[in-house]
């Protein structure tokens, strides 16, 4: 479905991402793992048209998807959901989640996706009249997950949802993304938090310094001795 073949992208002279390449096939939970500056969210913003890859090419099913904007690659059903939640702070969650849905048209399908947010997250729905910045952390998460939701997206990129989150926050968030990805969404999961990563993913690949390193099955990387000594600590 997603294919990203031999991208390469730099920072004036830096090279943050060197010709990797990576796919996610439908209904696939894919992960990326790596340190802190490996890489991992240049590749998401690279796929997502915020950052022009400078080499290689990115592939959406039939349609290469490297030139376009990034309104287009979320009319293509690519959706990001970034790092630090990006949230409009003093709109209610409920205006929130109307903006993910802002190039839609369909009324209908936009209230289904509503209540399919709501359900996943019933808090949201207890407070669709707060401000966002009012709730807490985890309940933002929860919302800029929803907001992707509400683009209607056939794969969604989650960049480090975990990032700051209590460990039963971060087990919800995680059940919320099993369902998604069963009502048939693919997910690039983005994350430094490898035992959870590979949890939640059928496959992942291992970055560092720009470069994949190392590609498996989760259960492969997880008994790795490169991913055991750099990331699981075992």
């Amino acid at each position: 479905m997603l294919d990203v073949r031999s991208v390469s992208v730099y920072y004036g002279k830096v090279q943050a991402v060197a010709g990797i390449s990576v796919y996610v096939n439908e209904g696939e939970i894919v992960a990326v793992l790596g340190a802190n500056g490996a890489g991992k969210t240049t590749l998401l913003r690279a796929i997502s048209g915020l950052q022009r890859p400078d080499f290689g090419e990115i592939s959406f099913g039939n349609l290469r998807i490297d030139r376009l904007s990034p309104a287009d690659i979320v009319r293509a059903g690519i959706i990001h959901v970034p790092e630090g939640r990006k949230l409009f702070p003093d709109m209610s969650v409920m205006d929130n989640l109307i903006m993910g849905a802002y190039l839609r048209k369909d009324k209908a399908g936009i209230s289904r996706d509503l209540e399919i947010v709501f359900d996943l997250f019933p808090v949201l729905k207890t407070r669709a009249g707060s401000p966002a910045r009012t709730l807490s952390g985890g309940e933002q998460q929860m919302l800029s997950i929803g907001r992707g939701l509400m683009a209607k997206p056939k794969v969604l990129m989650l960049d480090e949802y975990s990032l700051g989150l209590a460990p039963i926050v971060t087990e919800q968030i995680g059940e919320a993304i099993k369902t998604i990805n069963r009502s048939g969404v693919g997910v690039l999961l983005v994350e430094q938090h490898t035992h959870l990563a590979l949890s939640l993913a059928s496959r992942g690949y291992v970055i560092e310094t720009g470069r994949v390193v190392l590609e498996g099955q989760s259960a492969e990387l997880h008994n790795s001795e490169l991913v055991k000594d750099a990331y699981l600590g075992d």
